[in-house]
């Protein structure tokens, strides 16, 4: 791990009850970067970053951001500190229009996104602002859950599988949106099966499998290792 470092993960092992789903998970994310955790169904990819927010109760090992361990933290205290997290599930608002879904989430630190520059970074939502969340495509509903999370001034944003299920068209726009986020100083952390997509965005790659980090790659070293990366993630 270096001192440079913004998230730091180190020896992390989580529980769901009496069942083991994390075994040590050791990556760090510097300030700025886009890293994925890249694994199978199952592998801890998301418990990880449940951890991470606070949400996974059980669980031991160090998880420091900007300076501070997290690890024993509650999530209410992990946002205000910075972090925000999009869930596979989105959690959109049925009953609510995409306008008050955007406006519900807390500000909780300076810098976050104005409502007219995310409209502007998803012209989608800008054209159904009155449309209630049951109203929009699947590929609509990622674009909401992950521009929800923008007000809120947090600078390091956990997004799971943003991808999955969606349409190849939504997809190369939900990589837009990453790559510009990128650009105006968000860090982010995917957690991704469609490697396709994640290459095209990662500064590093964590691969996990059974709770662990069993190999990194730079985004450079991935067009030498593609077998090698396509072997651990074949089902």
């Amino acid at each position: 791990m270096t001192s440079s470092a913004w998230l730091t993960v180190r020896d992390l092992e989580g529980w769901y009850g009496e069942s083991q789903a994390l075994h040590g998970m050791n990556f760090e994310v510097r300030r700025g970067e886009v890293v994925t955790l890249l694994g199978r169904n199952g592998a801890g990819k998301t418990t990880t970053l449940r951890a991470i927010m606070g949400l996974l109760r059980k669980k031991t090992g160090e998880i420091r951001f900007a300076d501070e361990n997290l690890a024993g933290r509650l999530p209410e205290y992990i946002a205000r500190r910075g972090i925000a997290y999009c869930p596979e599930e989105r959690g959109i608002f049925a009953s609510l229009s995409v306008e008050e879904n955007l406006m519900l989430p807390l500000v909780v630190a300076e810098g976050g996104m104005a409502l007219p520059d995310i409209l502007e970074l998803f012209p989608n939502l800008g054209e159904r602002r009155a449309s209630q969340g049951t109203k929009l495509s699947g590929g609509e509903q990622q674009m909401l859950a992950i521009a929800r999370i923008l007000r809120t001034g947090a600078r390091l944003l956990l997004l799971d599988e943003p991808t999955e299920g969606l349409a190849p068209v939504i997809v190369q726009q939900i990589g837009s949106v990453v790559r510009q986020l990128k650009e105006r100083g968000f860090t982010v952390l995917l957690v991704e099966q469609n490697f396709r997509f994640a290459s095209k965005l990662a500064d590093r790659h964590y691969v996990v499998e059974n709770g662990k980090v069993i190999d990194t790659l730079d985004a450079n070293d991935v067009a030498a290792n593609a077998e090698r990366i396509q072997k651990y993630l074949k089902v």
